[in-house]
Formats: C-alpha cells, structure tokens, sequence
C-alpha cells in the first residue's frame, strides 16, 4: 500500500470502493427503521484541533478537560492533528470497593507520532484525599492509561496534583489513548471497607429537560461521579404510555456538587414549588442505590411534569431534595424551568432572523414609473469562513442539498446561521458550504470552523457569483405554484418592464411590443414579460422551467424581497400537496389544532359525501399553512424553518425524500452573501 501514500487521487479512490464495499454489506431497510444505527455522529462531545511546532492548548467544549502541546512537539512544517472526547461512563474494572473513578473516561487521539515532547492533559477531579496521616499514606489519587476503550489499564507515574486539579504527562503515546483519573487505597494494608473514607467525595448532579416547557413535559436528573456535566444529555430509556421511546436529547437546567461521606441508598424527590404544576404523587420520590455509585455509572432518573387544568403556562421553580437512608437531608436546591414554547397567536409574530442581518427587501414602491435596478457582477466569490472536514462523508444513496468530502477538504461557508434539517435518518444541525462547485449542507460537526488566513488551499472553494444564483435557485424547478398569484405579485412588486426584460434575455424587446396589448402601466408591462416567459418555457419543456428562469431574474436584480415571498408562497402550497391527508398531524405539531379546529378548515372542502376527497385534501392543508405563515409577518426564513422542522419531526417524515423544502433553506441563507457580491457597489438604503 505504499504507492498510496505519495498519490491522494489514488488513496481516495482505494478509500472509497472500502468505503462502498463496508455500506454495500449494511442493511439498509434496517437502517431506515432504525435512527441511529450505522450512523457516524459522536455521541459524546468530541473536538479536533491541528497545531504546528508552536503548540497550543486544546479545550473540551464547557468543561475543565484541556490538552497542553508543548512548542517542538513536532519539527517545524510537520503538524499535528489533537482529538479530545469525554466518555461519561468510566471503565469498570477501576470502581469498586477499593478504588473509584474521578473523573470521565477521556479519550485522545494524535495524527503525528513523530513526537520530541511529551502532552499534558489537565482536569479537574472530583474527590480530594482527607488530611489526617492515615489517609494520606492509604490513599492515592492517579491517573491511568489505556490504548483500548474496556482496558487493561496501566498506572500513569508522571502526575501532579493541586489542590481539585491533576496534570498528567503522557510520554508513551499512541494514535488513539485512553485515561481516566481513579482514588484508591491499599488493597494490603487497608483498615477500612471502601476507599471513600479516606477521601471526601463530590457527586455532581445535573437536571436536564426540553428546550422549553410544555404542559406535560419531563425532567431529568442525573448524578455523576466526575466534575464533567454536559450541556446535552441524550437519554435512551424515556417512556410514554409505557412504550418506549427513541433517544431524547435533554439540554442542562441546572447543576450542583454537594460531598457524600459514604456510598448509600439516596431518595430524590423533585418538589414543585408553583400551584400551577405537579408531579405525579408515584413519581415524585426515586431511588438510587448504594450499588450504582460505587459503580461510578451515570444514573439518570425521570420526573414527569404536568400543569394543573388549564393554567397558563410560565417559566416555574422547583426544588430538588436528596435524602439519606434514614430520610435526614443530604442536600437540596432549586432549578428554575426555561419559558414555554411560543405560542401561535393572531396579535403575535416571531422575530424576524432575517432583521438580525441586513433587512432583504426589494426595490421601494416610488411615484416614479420606473426604477433603476442594479447591475449583476459575475465575480468570485469573496469569503471569509471556512471549515475543515475533520472525517469522509460519502453515501451510498446520494442526497439532494448535502455535500460529500474527504477529511481534510476545506469547505468555504456561505451565509451567517446554521440549518437545522434531517440527514439520512437524524435532524441535525448544517452549515451551507460550497466544494468542487457544489452548494449544499456540512454537518456543523463534521469540520472545524477555521478563517480564511488559516485555510491551506482554498482552490476547491471558488465559486462566481453566477454558479451561487443558478444553483440557489434549484429548488424551482421541482416546486408547485400559482401561476395567477405569482403573476400578479411580480407585476405589483417589479417597476422597470425594461429591467426585467433584459436579465430574462429579451433585450430586443421594446414599447413597440406592447402597441397590440393593454400596457399603460408599468405593471401591465411586468406581466406582459412574465406572461411571454411562460409562453416560452411551456413551449420548451422541459428543458426550460419557468419559475426557476423567473427566480433567477429577480435574484439578478437583486429584488430579494419578492424572491423570498415567492419561496413562502411555493413552499406552503408544495407542502400542502405532499401532505395530502397527513396534514392534521402537522397541524398538531405547528399549532396544536384540535380535531374541532382541524375539521373548521375541511368544511368548506368537502363533497357530497361530507367528506374531503383525497385530491381535494390539498386545499385544507394550504389554508392552514397560509394562515400559520401570515402570523409570522416578514420573517420568512422563520417559516422556512420551523416548518422544516416540524415536517422532519413527522411520524413518516415526508423531507427524506422531499428535499426542496431543504434547499429553499439554502436559497435563504445564501442571499445576504449573494447580495455582498454580486452588487458590491449598490448603496445602502
């Protein structure tokens, strides 16, 4: 395999037919019924960080967990490429009487080990040995070490200890290292039962729910045996209605380290504190057993909340208590719950994402007759944000919207905010980047956001204006429309006929065109464009697809607002059609209609029989959409997106298959970075 190694070509391809060959041999059907399996996304919080010669310190993401690579690691020009990741459950086999697990299992990764210094790792720990002679001389806080997840692990002699802090110098390395920090006692001259007599021990305790409250939500409280809380929990064994089901991601409420003299059986209770809200009198003491800390595992315990009758919902404080075998008090504190959802209302709207950036609109309505646009540049594009692919990502079954890459490929990011869509069988969390030409979505944790000094080579990056607004403007070709409604907004929304004729490549055209036809008016004139588009486009199909070419015209005057009505339009009406009779559960998720609300929006559709026909089932499901849409005022990429998310969140989401709503995500993202280059030079209103 050594001719390899001196040609990338030649090893991506030898990579990839492994690549296909190990997906080839997966089930896949087994692979759509089950979310998760066969999947490359970490489960636990994991960063990536390349240094040079000068070294640097590499930091796990809300937590005391830092690698320390010292200058000269490496020779200069040679680089190395840091990977840290915390395993919340420790190795067994170092938790039992004698001995007990302080911290998390951390796991290091090192691309070069054509090392001339040795790495610290510096935590903080979670026990500290008492100061009489007798613990100190029994006990011992050490860190160990292990090339392999389950062990065996080897005691680690170079560590210092200040105070609740360890540093640990690792100078036999390898590509991939295990350590964790343990506390134990002398198994041969041992008085005592269980280590922790001679240590005073903190517990860590993290209560953990949903994004906001619902009324009926649950709450999670979990106890560690280490200082390393997450800010996301995923829990896999939530139940409701005594089924179980899929692993649910809790964000962190709260937490709390209080010192446990001994290992014992401890009752937690959650106590609501507001009238308003309950938990269930069988639920609201659980047990954790003596057992289960010593084990030094993460013990999670649910506590389902709900509102007393049809209270209004708020932000609530509950108490957290933590009792002894013999119901003395151990610890107790109070976590305040994050606001409820927001409701949709006819007096309410949402905030407007596209007013935190630049406000996009159109050319103003004047009393003039007509409007001067400003000229498109085809240009390079000018960008500052990059991203380096930290693995490979090629499919089997190729989708819509998502690149593929090789680690190591710098990816050029469009646009500000992130995308929140479903992949192959999750919703994840995507920049919109542009490799080799192609626009689509990266998984934020597939690459390390880097600036544009610190990109290698950029060359796969490139990308004229003129390939962003073609490619942007995809999803129109596959999207369904009005052509009335969009006719009469262009013609109300667009005041130069002349304009509009010359991006559409009727430059020729002139007022003599309009001697047989009704056009004393500049929007008589818009249409008589528009209507002469559709013309030829029907006659051409289908090569040539009429909302796309007119998506690409307004883009190149850059009328921004009109082009994102028209995505809201298209894509609430597209929606309405692929629902079809699924409809009411989406109305459920969005608004949570009743069936009496959901059936006031079928009335007026149904036939003879009293009922909505199946092809008729559009209709209800468009009058839904548009009105939920309206609540939002301008915001429409608020629209785009929660609707995207509630679509993903479907029992059988129909946007794994249906991608376009996805890439008017992108369209959206990308139009403030369209705007920027390709008319540089217009004025600020």
């Amino acid at each position: 395999m050594e001719w390899l190694q001196n040609d990338r070509e030649a090893y991506k391809m030898a990579w990839l037919s492994h690549r296909q060959l190990a997906r080839s041999c997966l089930d896949l059907d087994v692979m759509s019924h089950s979310p998760g399996w066969a999947q490359t996304q970490p489960t636990e919080t994991h960063v990536v960080c390349k240094l040079n010669h000068e070294g640097g310190s590499v930091q796990l993401p809300d937590s005391d967990i830092a690698v320390h690579i010292p200058e000269g690691h490496v020779s200069p020009g040679e680089f190395q490429e840091v990977g840290l990741r915390a395993i919340l459950n420790p190795p067994p086999s170092l938790n039992h009487d004698l001995s007990s697990t302080v911290s998390p299992l951390i796991e290091l990764t090192l691309s070069n080990l054509n090392t001339m210094e040795a790495i610290l790792l510096e935590m903080k720990i979670a026990a500290e040995v008492k100061k009489d002679p007798f613990s100190q001389v029994m006990t011992e806080i050490m860190g160990f070490y292990s090339l392999n997840k389950e062990g065996p692990f080897e005691k680690l002699h170079n560590c210092y200890i200040y105070k609740d802090t360890i540093q640990v110098k690792l100078t036999d390395l390898s590509h991939v290292m295990y350590t964790v920090v343990a506390v134990q006692a002398n198994p041969i001259q041992s008085l005592a039962t269980s280590v922790w007599e001679y240590i005073y021990r903190n517990l860590c305790i993290g209560i953990y729910g949903p994004k906001h409250i619902h009324p009926s939500f649950t709450a999670v409280f979990s106890v560690f045996g280490h200082n390393y809380i997450p800010e996301k929990l995923t829990v896999c064994d939530i139940k409701k209605g005594g089924k179980s089901m899929p692993p649910v991601v809790f964000n962190l409420w709260g937490k709390h380290t209080f010192l446990l003299d001994k290992p014992q059986d401890l009752s937690v209770s959650l106590i609501s504190r507001d009238p308003d809200f309950e938990v269930k009198m069988e639920d609201q003491s659980k047990e954790i057993k003596e057992g289960q800390l010593k084990a030094g595992e993460v013990v999670h315990q649910q506590f389902p909340f709900s509102v007393l009758g049809n209270g209004e919902m708020h932000l609530f404080t509950f108490l957290v208590q933590i009792k002894g075998p013999n119901n003395n008090l151990v610890t107790q504190f109070p976590i305040t719950t994050p606001d409820p959802a927001p409701k949709l209302t006819g007096m309410t709207s949402k905030p407007n994402r596209l007013q935190k950036r630049k406000e996009i609109k159109s050319a103003p309505f004047l009393l003039t007759p007509t409007v001067k646009y400003p000229k498109f540049q085809d240009k390079t594009l000018n960008i500052t944000s990059y991203g380096v692919a930290l693995k490979s990502v090629l499919r089997q079954s190729k989708i819509d919207y998502l690149l593929e890459y090789f680690k190591g490929d710098t990816i050029a990011f469009l646009g500000e905010d992130k995308v929140k869509a479903i992949g192959q069988t999750k919703v994840k969390e995507w920049y919109v980047g542009v490799l080799r030409r192609k626009i689509g979505l990266v998984h934020c944790k597939n690459v390390k956001v880097i600036l544009k000094e610190q990109a290698i080579d950029i060359t796969d990056s490139v990308l004229p204006t003129r390939n962003l607004l073609e490619q942007i403007a995809l999803p129109f070709k596959k999207l369904t429309y009005i052509y009335s409604l969009v006719l009469s907004t262009v013609s109300e929304r667009v005041y130069n006929w002349k304009a509009l004729a010359d991006v559409l490549g009727y430059s020729h055209m002139s007022l003599d065109d309009f001697s047989e036809v009704p056009a004393d008016k500049e929007s008589e004139r818009v249409a008589y464009v528009v209507k002469k588009l559709k013309e030829d486009c029907h006659a051409n199909r289908p090569r040539r697809q009429f909302l796309y070419e007119l998506i690409v015209a307004l883009l190149k005057l850059d009328c921004q607002g009109l082009v994102a009505r028209l995505i809201q339009d298209t894509v609430l009406l597209t929606s309405a059609v692929k629902l079809g009779k699924c409809w009411r559960e989406l109305a459920e998720r969005l608004a949570r209609l009743t069936k009496q609300q959901i059936e006031a929006y079928e009335v007026p559709h149904r036939g003879r029989s009293g009922e909505v026909a199946l092809e008729m089932m559009w209709k209800p499901a468009y009058d839904f959409l548009y009105t939920w849409g309206a609540h939002y005022g301008d915001s429409y990429r608020d629209v785009l997106q929660d609707l995207q998310s509630a679509l993903d969140k479907m029992k059988n989401p129909l946007t794994k298959q249906w991608r376009e709503l996805t890439g008017a995500l992108i369209l959206v993202n990308c139009m403030e970075t369209l705007r920027a280059n390709a008319f540089p030079k217009k004025e600020e209103d």
